[in-house]
């Protein structure tokens, strides 16, 4: 069964519940979250550290075209019980780097109590208000990426 261990985590409603947080978020600033969940990483990326992983996914998903380059990727690796916050350029040359880490850890400690749901709905709004800080929303300001979770 495709995605068995994605399913023993999260259900659908935690995926609208996910997205619904995503927008919430996106509502004050410009700033584009998205959120990827894979049962484990892909066959080619195993020899690879979740960071890389993480990057190649921010790739794939095209979050290094947003306008002001203020996409952020949630990825979790669930097999490989691994999750990494991934800024792009524009993010990373206002925000640093030891906030992500406090945001990491939170999200850490609610997946360490079983709430799985809960620590990424966290992540998104912690991350959210952190971009809403330094990317405050703009008049013209568009949804430049899908607020659906990724799996």
């Amino acid at each position: 069964m495709k995605h068995k261990l994605l399913y023993k985590y999260f259900n659908d409603d935690d995926f609208l519940k996910i997205s619904a947080a995503i927008k919430k978020a996106e509502k004050t600033t410009s700033g584009e979250i998205r959120v990827s969940i894979k049962d484990s990483a892909p066959f080619s990326c195993k020899k690879l550290t979740v960071r890389q992983i993480a990057e190649k996914e921010f790739y794939k998903l095209g979050m290094n075209q947003t306008r002001d380059r203020t996409g952020i990727l949630l990825l979790l690796l669930l097999q490989e019980r691994a999750f990494y916050i991934l800024a792009d350029e524009g993010i990373n040359s206002k925000v640093k780097q030891d906030t992500w880490d406090k945001i990491r850890d939170e999200i850490q400690s609610e997946f360490q109590n079983g709430n799985f749901t809960n620590g990424v709905i966290l992540g998104v709004g912690k991350i959210g208000e952190v971009l809403t800080q330094s990317f405050p929303i703009k008049p013209d300001d568009t949804n430049e990426l899908s607020n659906e979770v990724v799996v």
